[in-house]
């Protein structure tokens, strides 16, 4: 596997703790009825709080940037068109999508964005060996 490759590998982990930790919160998996909820069919959830919020929007947000992120790491393999610029590019993409999170989860409204802007960085650098 390339190394650009491994950052697709570990942008989708990313992917699946965001969405893991997004439905435990939501379900508050840490307390036994929330742990007896998450273990069922999650037919009358609680009240749902600014962070359970938070958490599912930044999953959501994740996974419509991984699609995006591996269509164009994929794009570049498939035309053979794999070189340094490629490789930033995914390595930005995931250490911006991990700064991301924690700041969206704490609700910190202009660093978060940077850590998006980062990421989309990352896949632009990408997207221009394609053009």
């Amino acid at each position: 596997m390339t190394d650009d490759l491994k950052w697709l590998l570990y942008s989708v982990i990313l992917a699946w703790l965001m969405l893991v930790t997004a439905s435990l919160w939501r379900a508050r998996a840490w307390t036994p009825a929330g742990l007896k909820f998450a273990f069922g069919n999650r037919d009358n959830p609680p009240p749902a709080s600014p962070m359970d919020g938070r958490a599912d929007r930044a999953a959501k947000n994740m996974l419509e940037s991984l699609l995006m992120f591996a269509a164009l790491l994929l794009a570049a393999h498939a035309a053979g068109r794999v070189d340094a610029r490629v490789l930033q590019g995914a390595q930005l993409f995931f250490w911006g999508r991990l700064a991301y999170a924690p700041l969206y989860w704490a609700g910190v409204p202009y660093l978060r964005t940077v850590a998006w802007a980062v990421a989309v960085v990352g896949m632009a650098m990408i997207g221009s060996v394609l053009l």
